[in-house]
């Protein structure tokens, strides 16, 4: 039974999910829907491909993700089935597909399937549903379009560092309001070198200058900050979330793309 993920900024108030699973269905009633998120932030590459990026791994090989996030086409962003590590990803050549991997997908294919004539009106129905179950049935994507060598790239913002220093921003922030960086446990360790840090994001009296390993490590209500299961600095408050008081966001005045420093100093002891 093939599985067809859906990652959207559509929401849940209207019926456009409803929709794109009814057309799933009828096109292929075999077919396992599975929600990865309808509530990404509305147009957002960057929240809509960290989100995927962080759930598609835990599928099976032959999984199909439908990006139902800026997904028109246009003269210079056509319509694409990418396939990297044994799964497919449909999307519009955008520069979000470049936000999902590291280096280049292992293929990637430009639609070129007959279309109805209002598939424009609401694309992630008319265009990404057909090639999902087209997919699904055991199809090939060379048969609905044509190899092309490359993708279109998005640059995602990189942590700036020198010897002393790491300067990056928060990239995600989720329903607890805990923060993820861009900080990977990798360039934390290179360039702290075992040295005592100070983790800055506004007032000093909120500075961090320990890592832990899990949200419990604190007391309730405390500040915390370790690197999560993605390999990612996260910042939070351990059993903080709205009408439980509060998450480090909203605690720490803290949001999406809001700039983070890390200074090293002495070794620590």
């Amino acid at each position: 039974m093939a599985i067809i993920t859906l990652t959207t900024d559509m929401g849940l108030r209207d019926h456009y999910v409803a929709a794109v699973k009814g057309a799933i269905l009828t096109q292929h009633p075999e077919a396992n829907i599975v929600d990865i998120s309808h509530g990404i932030r509305p147009f957002s590459n960057a929240q809509a491909a960290f989100v995927l990026r962080n759930a598609y791994p835990e599928f099976p090989r032959g999984t199909i993700h439908i990006i139902g996030v800026n997904p028109e086409a246009d003269p210079r962003t056509p319509h694409m089935v990418v396939r990297h590590d044994g799964h497919y990803f449909i999307g519009a050549d955008n520069g979000i597909f470049s936000l999902l991997f590291d280096g280049k997908p292992h293929e990637a294919f430009e639609l070129t399937m007959k279309l109805d004539a209002d598939h424009a009106v609401f694309t992630t129905k008319s265009v990404f549903v057909k090639v999902a179950t087209h997919l699904a049935r055991g199809g090939t994507p060379d048969v609905i379009g044509r190899r092309v060598a490359g993708i279109r790239e998005q640059i995602g913002f990189q942590p700036a560092v020198d010897s002393n220093s790491i300067r990056a921003k928060v990239v995600y922030v989720d329903s607890y309001g805990n923060l993820v960086t861009n900080v990977r446990r990798q360039l934390f360790d290179h360039v702290g070198a075992g040295r005592n840090f100070r983790l800055s994001f506004g007032r000093r009296q909120d500075d961090i200058t320990r890592l832990h390993t899990t949200y419990d490590d604190v007391p309730q209500g405390e500040r915390v900050a370790f690197f999560g299961s993605n390999g990612l600095l996260e910042v939070a408050v351990n059993k903080g979330a709205v009408g439980v008081g509060g998450g480090a966001s909203g605690l720490l005045g803290i949001s999406e793309e809001d700039p983070i420093r890390i200074d090293f100093g002495e070794l620590s002891r």
